[in-house]
């Protein structure tokens, strides 16, 4: 799919119905899918992981995000064969160490699987595609998140708004910072 395609996708998409929720919470994709059922249940699973829902905002997959990466993987071909390696080393990694798929873990176990791959420079060596795998899985769901609305209303974006007069950095970001206003 080329840009001139996806910008008329994108257009269109006010007309398409690409998520929602049925009556059971799970969520409704669209026709032009790359995921499996399996892979898109794991692929949510992990961004809510990465992003869960907080107090200023809802989780990843409240923000749309798999169907981000969903749609991702259609626009941009070459990620498809890693982001497939990717899931499938995670399930297969899973099932090692603890017994069952990824998604089929407990909360606390995921966390700690994902833990030992999130920290490139203490995992060890035979664990180096499944870093390598998730910081790029924890990028795309970073860039899906950050650019839907809900990440933006979190990050209180205001747009180009012209400024009278710049006083430097609140005093109650230094202070969280550990910076005095003499080191901004």
């Amino acid at each position: 799919m080329d840009r001139r395609e996806s910008l008329k996708l994108l257009a269109s998409a006010p007309f398409l119905p690409i998520t929602g929720t049925e009556a059971s919470g799970e969520p409704v994709r669209g026709a032009a899918e790359f995921f499996t059922d399996e892979e898109f249940r794991l692929v949510t699973v992990m961004s809510d992981l990465i992003l869960p829902a907080d107090q200023r905002s809802g989780s990843a997959s409240e923000a749309g995000v798999p169907e981000f990466i969903d749609f991702m993987m259609t626009d941009r071909p070459e990620l498809q064969v890693p982001m497939r390696g990717g899931l499938a080393w995670l399930d297969a990694y899973s099932r090692k160490l603890a017994g069952a798929e990824f998604a089929d873990l407990a909360p606390d176990v995921q966390r700690r699987i994902l833990d030992d791959l999130a920290w490139p420079e203490r995992a060890p060596p035979q664990l180096a595609a499944g870093v390598a795998f998730f910081n790029s899985f924890r990028d795309m769901v970073a860039s899906g998140f950050w650019t839907s609305q809900m990440g933006v209303e979190d990050l209180q974006y205001q747009g180009n708004v012209y400024v009278q007069e710049w006083t430097g950095c609140p005093p109650a970001v230094l202070a969280r910072l550990g910076l005095s206003p003499a080191q901004e």
